[in-house]
């Protein structure tokens, strides 16, 4: 008889170990053994605890596996954030399907592009979108059937094939759903990101990729001993939607981590300071525009937002903001990533000595663009992929590599080989990088102007002019010109009743540039402020400078 023995360098292995597949499933194992009566609560009208979202979990996969949904199978989500998107986030994938959770604010001709992209067969579809769906049904080529979510139980009127309403569905099926294992590496998750040109992108994630990036993030947020951090006593609460990039993967870190989950509903400023308040949220995400609108809400009712921590990403932090929210009581700091990068890949955390150095300094550090998290390698390059000196000053684009980047664009190879050219993730920002490996943002490749032979960053012009207390908002972007190539154009929004004129801008950004903080190359002419009453955004809330582009060029 013939032995084969195990060689030196490879582990023994016994025949019955357990191999432990990195599934979504795993991410509940921890919190149902410690905080099974930790709360999850649904704009403070619904309640349950870690305990019933587990079998409402089991549940909601023995309804969809009713309706046909098996392994491999796409399962859509339109909703808001609720309860119902948290237990898809975790039924649908631990099946072995995936879920598509679809943009709800692009147009109604982009969501029938991704559903039928994406093949999903089932969608789970708030009421209120309904007409949409409604509106598109003749175009979809793959979906069988709806199961309508609503916060008030009757079924609306519709012309669509309705396999029932979700509560009633959910509620009664049994709970004992038996999630078996399977590869770590199938698909768990698709959405799309809107591009400046063409077709949605269908960005995918599997099991592997969300569980590393849970705990890659999850040990950078709970790395400092003070301030930028995140903890379990944390109150958990998204103003990110739940259907951009999986929330920041924030929900997953929430589940794992057992803390006290609050979701918002829609996101309007009043509710969201009320559950601050009632349900004393400490810890929260979002885009610099939420955050200006809680502002402005907490300061007309004088709400108290002490003890909130909030990560902004989605576009710059401006030190405007960012001081209006430190002076408000908020932790605030910038994250960075975008949809295929998982999506964090670097948070401005720093020492607690920073905030001793004075309010300026504070503010610097926590609107840069911050250091990358565990396992993400992150380069900053010339057009030659040659790192460029780590000294503050050189240029060069965001290169990534990281076990949960996105491998390609869902059913587009030639997107996605220019995506990984040379064995990176192109980010296509511009970007320096310190000594101490803290990166900024200097611009967008496509957003940097080009003009008097200097490249100019339409992000610091912003911040600049974001300084005048009469501004609300501000995009600047790059216009033709026949001497210069490119020059600034300012497009500012005020805030209400307040009086600025063209004069005042150019005079202010001038006088950045006398103090050698900025290129006179960079300050606008007179004619080129714009004051407008708003400034088109993207369907996740950045200022849409594709959009502006067209219209003033």
């Amino acid at each position: 008889m013939r032995v084969t023995e195990t060689p030196d360098h490879l582990m023994t292995t016994a025949t019955s170990a357990y191999a432990y597949p990195l599934l979504v499933k795993q991410l509940l194992v921890n919190s149902l053994s410690v905080s099974a009566g930790q709360e999850i609560t649904y704009r403070g009208d619904l309640r349950y605890t870690f305990a019933d979202f587990r079998r409402r979990v089991g549940q909601l996969a023995n309804a969809l596996a009713s309706r046909g949904v098996r392994a491999g199978s796409t399962v859509a989500v339109m909703d808001w954030d609720t309860h119902r998107y948290l237990e898809s986030y975790f039924a649908i994938p631990m099946m072995g399907a995936t879920i598509f959770t679809v943009n709800v604010r692009i147009s109604a001709q982009q969501i029938a592009y991704t559903l039928n992209d994406a093949r999903a067969d089932v969608l789970i579809v708030n009421s209120e979108f309904l007409p949409v769906i409604e509106s598109i049904r003749g175009e979809l080529k793959h979906l069988r059937e709806v199961i309508v979510a609503s916060d008030d139980a009757p079924l609306p009127c519709t012309s669509l094939t309705i396999a029932g309403e979700y509560e009633q569905l959910v509620s009664a099926m049994p709970d004992d759903f038996v999630f078996e294992d399977f590869d770590e590496n199938t698909r768990a998750a698709i959405f799309y990101t809107t591009g400046t040109t063409g077709d949605p992108k269908g960005v995918c994630y599997s099991h592997r990729q969300i569980v590393l990036h849970t705990l890659a993030t999850a040990t950078t947020l709970c790395a400092p001993r003070s301030g930028q951090r995140l903890h379990r006593d944390d109150v958990y609460m998204p103003i990110t939607p739940m259907f951009h990039v999986l929330a920041w993967g924030m929900p997953y870190i929430a589940v794992m981590l057992g803390l006290k989950i609050v979701l918002p509903g829609r996101y309007q400023p009043d509710a969201l300071l009320h559950l601050k308040k009632t349900e004393r949220v400490t810890f929260s995400h979002c885009v610099p525009t939420i955050l200006q609108m809680l502002l402005d809400a907490a300061a007309r009712d004088a709400h108290d937002l002490s003890g909130w921590t909030m990560i902004i990403g989605g576009s710059a932090l401006s030190p405007t903001l960012c001081r209006a929210a430190l002076e408000q009581g908020i932790d605030v700091f910038a994250g960075y990533g975008m949809s295929e990068t998982g999506p964090v890949a670097a948070l401005s955390q720093f020492a607690p000595d920073i905030d001793s150095a004075g309010m300026d300094e504070s503010v610097r550090r926590r609107c840069m663009t911050g250091r990358p998290v565990p396992m993400v390698e992150l380069r900053v390059v010339d057009a030659q992929m040659n790192d460029v000196p780590r000294d503050g000053r050189a240029q060069g684009e965001i290169v990534l590599r990281s076990p949960y980047l996105t491998p390609g664009y869902h059913n587009q190879p030639e997107a996605s080989e220019a995506l990984w050219a040379g064995g990176y993730l192109h980010t296509q920002d511009v970007a320096v990088m310190t000594p101490d490996g803290y990166v900024q943002i200097v611009d967008r490749i496509k957003d940097v102007i080009k003009t008097g032979g200097e490249w100019v960053s339409s992000i610091e012009i912003e911040a600049l002019i974001n300084e005048l207390h009469a501004v609300e908002e501000s995009a600047v972007i790059g216009v033709q010109d026949e001497r210069w190539g490119e020059r600034p154009k300012a497009l500012i929004v005020l805030r209400p009743h307040a009086s600025l004129d063209a004069h005042d801008v150019r005079a202010h950004l001038l006088g950045h540039a006398a103090a050698k903080r900025i290129s006179r190359y960079a300050v606008p002419e007179v004619e080129r402020v714009i004051f407008v009453a708003a400034i088109p955004k993207t369907s996740v809330g950045k200022i849409d400078k594709k959009l502006l582009r067209q219209r003033f060029e």
